[in-house]
């Protein structure tokens, strides 16, 4: 089940260069995305008690650092906690992160945030109504769970994102060698009344896509639009691949996997996952009712042969190291399997896997810096989505009457919108709206839109 909450009611919004107040408390990957996503337009303050990490971010960004212990109530108030609209606890430990929020509680108004990787605190958070003293909890194996199955619903998607309570699609796809797409115009290669050609990330550039731009192999590919129309155009950009993600293989047994199989098994399906630990194997076996549960080794290629891995729609990796989930999934590939998706800790490695033939790289800690990151955006900002390892967003924004867009057509608004924006999809009413150049925005609707990062904070003040 994915969670979007409305933006916290007491952060206070406003027009100055400062709006928000936020303390971070781990400098880690999520901690140093969220806070670099937020240092032009925010106060920020990260505390961790890694010496180097605090050296790094002092010289590389612009916020205040803190070498401490962000569960220690006198750490907080070095940091301001009275002061602050918002904490958030995304050190790589799950107790000192719900620790570092109940100790906010004591001396602030602040709304908490706790990143946990184990969905057993999410679970009792959610049956309590709250608890912990967290206002929200993220849970980075869920979010990458959700990501990865995502993912393996559409060929040569990369990364998928939902909004509009499901209404609206977006996803990044690589244009491989030989696909019908590549060297078409988009003029040409759009059909489609629900799709929006968003983006084109090619090498360092982004270029958003007119009639008359050419898609080459290698592109990545950002397109907005109805779950529907996506699919088809993932079915064109990659034809032959008829595969429809039904059966797949889990390898590993991490708490990521067993996450994945709890979803597919939500989806009526019936996955088989490979775990080499005769004893986690049994427990699996017991916590996972529709999933065929295999003790064994998978790299032993007589074991795939004999089980027929080859013939899998998809291989998901979500062993223990990144060497493993990428040497897993090269010998997926080598068998046989059309599809490989693999977890990834390092964010740094995503596009190595990628580059290497590896169909999609999912890394949790970018999917949690996503999560977290839309606390801290503008009110109406109902959702985001980091595109790239942060090179874009893709936001969902309910129009208000302060609204630039409000009341106008798409083609007169746009020329006072910053450049490199798309405007992808519009719902009305729960209704699907291709936006066109004669379009109306009206007050109420849901409008996703694609957005470079140097100006999202220039888009999300204005629309």
């Amino acid at each position: 089940m994915e969670i979007h909450l409305p933006a916290p009611a007491n952060i206070r919004y406003g027009s100055g260069a400062v709006h928000v107040r936020v303390v971070i408390v781990g400098a880690g990957e999520v901690g140093s995305s969220i806070a670099a996503s937020l240092e032009g337009d925010h106060e920020v303050v990260v505390i961790d008690n890694d010496a180097e990490r605090v050296n790094d971010l002092t010289y590389s960004l612009d916020v205040l650092t803190i070498e401490g212990d962000g569960a220690s109530l006198s750490t907080l108030r070095e940091a301001g906690i009275e002061a602050a609209d918002l904490l958030i606890a995304s050190t790589d430990d799950d107790e000192t992160n719900i620790v570092a929020c109940a100790t906010a509680k004591t001396a602030s108004d602040a709304f908490t945030v706790a990143r946990v990787k184990q969905t057993n605190y999410l679970d009792t958070w959610q049956a309590a109504g709250g608890a912990f003293g967290v206002d929200f909890i993220v849970s980075s194996n869920l979010l990458a769970a959700q990501t990865m199955v995502r993912v393996i619903g559409l060929p040569a998607a990369r990364d998928v994102d939902v909004f509009a309570e499901g209404r609206v699609m977006m996803a990044e796809f690589g244009v491989p060698e030989g696909s019908p797409v590549a060297g078409r115009t988009v003029a040409d290669a759009d059909r489609f009344t629900e799709l929006t050609f968003a983006a084109l990330l090619r090498d360092d550039d982004i270029v958003i896509p007119e009639g008359e731009t050419r898609i080459e192999v290698g592109d990545e590919l950002v397109v907005i639009g109805s779950p529907e129309n996506t699919r088809t155009f993932a079915g064109d950009l990659t034809p032959g691949r008829d595969e429809d993600g039904r059966d797949v293989v889990i390898v590993g047994g991490s708490e990521v996997a067993v996450e994945v199989a709890r979803l597919l098994e939500d989806r009526g399906l019936h996955p088989r996952l490979i775990e080499r630990d005769p004893a986690r194997a049994r427990e699996l076996a017991e916590r996972l009712a529709d999933t065929t549960v295999m003790a064994s080794d998978a790299t032993d290629r007589a074991f795939l042969d004999r089980e027929h891995v080859g013939d899998a729609d998809v291989v998901i990796a979500a062993l223990g190291s990144d060497e493993k989930n990428l040497l897993a999934s090269l010998l997926a590939s080598r068998i046989g399997v059309a599809r490989t998706v693999a977890l990834v800790e390092t964010a740094e490695y995503t596009d190595l896997f990628e580059a290497v033939g590896v169909g999609a790289a999912v890394n949790p800690r970018d999917a949690t810096a996503e999560e977290i990151i839309r606390f801290t955006r503008d009110g109406d900002t109902e959702n985001v989505a980091i595109v790239d390892h942060d090179r874009a967003e893709v936001l969902e924004i309910e129009i208000d009457g302060d609204s630039m867009l409000a009341g106008r057509p798409i083609r007169e608004s746009a020329a006072d919108l910053p450049a490199r924006v798309t405007i992808g999809a519009i719902t009305r009413d729960g209704t699907f709206v291709t936006p066109r150049g004669d379009t109306v925005v009206e007050v109420g609707d849901h409008v996703v839109v694609f957005a470079e990062t140097d100006v999202i904070d220039a888009v999300a003040g204005t629309i």
